[in-house]
């Protein structure tokens, strides 16, 4: 942003790019008081350093529940608990190595 902090932005962010709509998105999550906060691909536009930045550090938060929806089995690996769901169904739940282990749906995307 030119104007760093100073930046005047429009109600639809029009001079933000994706990567900078998600940051702020993300600042905004982290500033509420809520206990959960659900990520929604919220790094889809991000570049895989920043991405791995605000990660690690959101997994490191220990005073709130922090759920990612993300496609990027990077993030997913990363987690305590990851839920695999096919069509809406849960076909399998564990944390990466038991995943792995099991060989199932789980351990063939990885493979992919």
């Amino acid at each position: 942003m030119p104007q760093i902090w100073q930046t005047k932005l429009s109600e639809s962010g029009s001079i933000l790019s994706g990567g900078q709509k998600q940051r702020l998105a993300i600042a905004r999550a982290l500033l509420s008081p809520a206990k959960v906060l659900i990520f929604d691909e919220s790094t889809s536009s991000l570049d895989t350093i920043t991405e791995r930045k605000i990660v690690d550090r959101l997994l490191a938060m220990t005073d709130r529940t922090i759920i990612f929806v993300a496609h990027r089995l990077t993030i997913a690996a990363k987690t305590e608990q990851i839920v695999v769901m096919d069509h809406g169904a849960i076909v399998e739940q564990g944390n990466h190595a038991e995943l792995l282990a099991k060989q199932g749906y789980y351990a063939r995307l990885v493979s992919e």
